[in-house]
This record gives structure tokens, sequence and C-alpha cells, in this order.
């Protein structure tokens, strides 16, 4: 079964759609019916021009729900991007500090490793991924920034959450694992 080519041309560019609203919008305007001729137009003729005036407005009220469903779920995959993002920095800012800090212990050898090591625990953590053909899903990115957000707050939920995350099947033993 083939789109319509309205239907394709929403898949391809969403913004024409809305010019291809104003075009129809503009042509139900230069139609409209003009003030004297609705005065001479009978019951059953207004109702059919009502009619037809209801069923524009249905369509374009259903075009304008569809296109909001879309903004909305188009705002959503930008947030969940950027909450992934942004704590992968975080995390990316702290494991920089943690590798500095230890070559520093190191060349000072006067500090006790111990309790530095326990303070950032969780930071130096490695979350395996198989690379697929695309980009993550918004749910893996979702499942990461948990993960992540855990690891910068050096909670004792990161072991747990990568279990999960692994026994889930979200990632594999092959050869095409990478880190994040």
């Amino acid at each position: 079964m083939q789109d319509s080519p309205e239907i394709e041309s929403a898949q391809i560019a969403p913004h024409s759609d809305l010019s291809l609203i104003s075009q129809k919008t503009q042509r139900s305007h230069s139609s409209q019916i003009s003030e004297e001729r609705v005065r001479l137009m009978s019951a059953l003729e207004l109702n059919d021009e009502l009619e037809d005036v209801e069923t524009a407005i249905r369509r374009y009220s259903e075009e304008l729900i569809q296109q909001l469903a879309i903004r909305d779920e188009l705002e959503f995959e930008k947030e969940v991007k950027n909450s992934f993002i942004a704590v992968l920095i975080d995390v990316q800012n702290r494991q920089k500090v943690h590798r500095e800090m230890l070559k520093k212990k190191r060349k000072v050898k006067s500090a006790s490793i111990g309790t530095f090591s326990r303070s950032i625990c969780y930071v130096t953590t490695v979350i395996p991924y198989e690379r697929k053909d695309g980009p993550p899903s918004l749910q893996d990115l979702q499942i990461f920034t948990k993960i992540l957000e855990a690891m910068r707050d050096d909670s004792d939920k990161v072991p747990s959450l990568l279990t999960d995350y692994i026994l889930k099947g979200n990632s594999s033993t092959t050869n095409r694992m990478h880190t994040i």
C-alpha cells in the first residue's frame, strides 16, 4: 500500500505541511462566499456551506494535533539526548580529575590511595555497548543516562544498574563491544 503524496511529503519535510495548510487556507479565503451571496442562499445551501466549513475545521484540527504530537516527540527526544550528553560530560570531567589526582598521588606518594579511591569509587566504571547500525535508541540513552548519573553521584546503585542493563540483553559478548 503506497502512501498518498501528502503523507510522503509529511514524512520527508514536516515544514512543508504547514505551507500546504497555508495554501489551502488561502484558497478557502479566495473562494469565500461574499456577504451578499450568503444572504441570497437558501437554508439548505447555508447548511451545506456550514458542513464544508466544519469538515475543513475538523481536518485542520486533526492535522494540528498530529503536528503537535510530532513536535512533542521531537522535544522529548531532544531532552533525552541533551540529558545524556550533559551527564556524559560530567562523568568524563570527573574521570579526568580522577586521573589527574592519581598522577599527583603517585608523584607525591604521601596520601593514602584507599581513601581517595573510595570517594570516587564508580567514576571509572565501564558501560558495555554493542554498536548497532544506527545511533542508540531513546530507551538505551535513558538507561545510559541513569547509569551515568549514578556514576557521577558515586551511588551504590551502579553495580545493580549495570547488572540489570547487561542481563536484559542490551549488550552481548561479541567482538563488537565498545565502551561509553
